[in-house]
């Protein structure tokens, strides 16, 4: 199984508290981690600051999927992650929107290009977004009434 196929949801049990307790601790104290049977293991502070957000996500009821920066997809795999078809994601490719490798016939992409492709493209789209309510904010397209007005 891939990682991108592992996804893991929040408990039933609230996460509430330990939320709260892990983000009092301070970065640079020591955090362990004990076992089953006991067992001490002293976590590096980098690994620390990542449980903490990720019991920050699952506590607002986030899921969570945690996937290696170098991680290569396939084409499919991408589109998925991007929520468009297979066929649009090749056109992306071809357009050099997205870099990809070739190897023989299959192309493969880095996750950390798909994932900068999906943030500019968000960025592009919440931009769009704003001019448009600016230009009918300006236009008193959104004047206030008492009572609504029927649109249909």
């Amino acid at each position: 199984m891939s990682t991108l196929e592992r996804m893991v949801f929040p408990p039933e049990v609230p996460l509430n508290e330990l939320a709260t307790a892990l983000n009092y601790l301070e970065n640079n104290s020591t955090a362990t981690l004990s076992g089953p049977n006991g067992e001490q293991l002293v976590l590096p502070v980098e690994v620390f600051e990542v449980l903490r957000e990720i019991v920050d996500m699952m506590a607002a009821g986030q899921a969570v999927t945690i996937v290696p920066v170098h991680q290569r997809l396939t084409t499919q795999q991408a589109a998925e992650l991007l929520a468009i078809t297979h066929s649009a994601f090749v056109e992306l490719l071809e357009s050099g929107e997205v870099p990809f490798e070739q190897t023989d016939r299959h192309r493969r992409v880095y996750l950390t290009d798909v994932v900068a492709y999906k943030q500019h493209r968000s960025d592009e789209i919440r931009e769009s977004l704003d001019r448009m309510v600016d230009i009918a904010a300006n236009s008193g397209m959104y004047k206030q009434t008492e009572t609504p007005t029927r649109t249909r």
